[in-house]
């Protein structure tokens, strides 16, 4: 994730246009705990890049696949599910790998190792 898509920068009637919805629909997700966008020192509301990414997957389940509001909500959570379970996945590959690249390092200085005894 860039840096720049989690800074807030909608307003609510912006957000609402570039989504194609309704300002009191924005407030709606919000009370029903979908989406959290973020309070200005004044109480405005302040939607992010992720904000507004997650509002156009709330907005595709509903209008496109006919997904209610319960089953947006197991379809966000599952898919934060596995964006976290494949964060995980890439973590144990880089592991795996830098055990393997050890390994393999500690295999070519044993046959030098061998090779230099054997030339004495």
């Amino acid at each position: 994730m860039r840096d720049w898509e989690s800074k807030p920068r909608y307003v609510i009637s912006i957000a609402a246009m570039i989504i194609g919805i309704e300002a009191h629909t924005l407030r709606y997700y919000e009370r029903l705990g979908l989406v959290q966008p973020e309070r200005s020192s004044g109480n405005i509301r302040l939607y992010s890049e992720e904000d507004i990414d997650r509002l156009r997957h709330i907005k595709t389940l509903m209008s496109d696949c006919g997904v209610n509001l319960a089953g947006v909500e197991v379809a966000l959570t599952l898919m934060q599910r596995m964006k976290e379970m494949q964060g995980q996945l890439e973590e144990m590959e880089r592991k795996f790998r830098e055990m393997a690249d050890a390994s393999v390092e500690d295999m070519i200085a044993d046959i030098i190792e061998d090779a230099e005894w054997k030339e004495v």
